[in-house]
């Protein structure tokens, strides 16, 4: 199969495509990114000479590059990462994130209109569902959840999937949803919470907490992600949404600890920092559907996941000191700059 992976530069979209080209070499996987700042090309520097690989820079958003795209390709599938994904930037500045997260989503899904696909698959998130509240651990996000965002990122989010089923009704695109809780792993860019706080321990800085720490996430080692997905695309139902969970529920404090103690330091590390504007409290996925439809289950506890992350982190310096000092946004056009595709206008 050929496969469209957007956003293929970014930290879930990176590992997604090493996890593509390792598990079905017989596949072609082609990286369609725009390189913000989120993108990395250091990420893909491994598989830039796979010859079933070819990296496409362009923007999802940009109608004529993406039908262009489509057209020379052919395409079977679709699998869009591609997002402004950061919420302390949605609340800065939400525009980008609508312009990305809605109208671009709503590109890919004409393109798939056009010329066809076999399925076409969404990225989302749990945010779309809002939070839980702390007191009640019994209640988990289901795919019947109603949506209730809480901010510019979540709410564009979930206004790129009712977007996809709204084809998928009106047109009968063959689409499906997947909708995750928080990510962890390599290549995970440094200003989100676990690696910001394996490079400032290392570079002798302050943990920074919100508030108490007293929030509650469920993190999912991104390669269980990345092995959900592939399922999905594969032998999930067209037109369904498909929550995946890591069953790994912890408090911010409770993250943070589990990280110090892996890198040998303890609370004195810790800075504790006014609270982001409606913080979400709690969220919990429930995977029954995914296991009972498509047998997956997660395979990474928290804390071999925190291990393998902090070992990655410690043998990886560069990558993460490069995004530090900015060079990693020269990566591309110093190594891959005369290899970038061009489209006729």
């Amino acid at each position: 199969m050929k496969i469209i992976v957007t956003g293929g530069a970014g930290f879930i979209g990176g590992n997604f495509v090493h996890y593509m080209l390792d598990k079905h070499p017989e596949d072609i996987i082609i990286c369609l990114d725009k390189l913000t700042y989120a993108g990395n090309m250091e990420t893909l520097a491994d598989v830039m000479d796979n010859p079933n690989f070819k990296f496409v820079k362009a923007d999802i958003a940009d109608r004529d590059a993406v039908y262009s795209l489509f057209e020379e390709e052919k395409p079977d599938i679709i699998v869009n990462f591609a997002a402004e994904s950061h919420v302390d930037r949605s609340i800065d500045n939400p525009g980008i994130f609508l312009q990305t997260n809605v109208i671009g989503t709503g590109v890919l899904l004409d393109a798939c209109r056009k010329y066809g696909i076999k399925r076409y698959h969404q990225v989302s998130t749990d945010e779309v569902y809002g939070d839980l509240p702390l007191d009640r651990p019994d209640l988990f996000f289901t795919e019947e959840t109603p949506l209730h965002t809480s901010s510019p990122y979540s709410a564009s989010k979930a206004s790129a999937d009712l977007l996809v089923m709204a084809y998928h009704r009106t047109f009968g695109l063959p689409a499906t949803i997947s909708r995750c809780s928080n990510n962890y792993g390599p290549y995970h860019f440094p200003e989100k919470l676990i690696p910001l706080m394996i490079a400032n321990v290392l570079n002798g800085k302050p943990v920074p907490v919100y508030g108490k720490g007293e929030n509650v996430r469920d993190w999912l080692y991104v390669e269980d992600h990345c092995s959900a997905i592939d399922l999905i695309i594969r032998n999930g139902r067209v037109g369904e949404v498909y929550n995946i969970g890591g069953h790994n529920e912890r408090t911010n404090l409770e993250v943070v600890r589990t990280v110090l103690a892996e890198l040998g330091k303890g609370d004195e590390m810790i800075t504790y920092v006014t609270d982001r504007p409606g913080h979400d409290r709690r969220y919990a996925i429930d995977p029954t559907k995914m296991h009972n439809e498509l047998g997956w289950l997660p395979q990474t506890k928290f804390d071999d996941g925190i291990k393998k992350t902090v070992k990655w982190y410690l043998e990886h310096r560069d990558w993460w000191e490069h995004i530090i000092s900015g060079d990693y946004q020269n990566y591309y056009q110093n190594m891959y700059g005369d290899r970038e595709h061009k489209f006729e206008k």
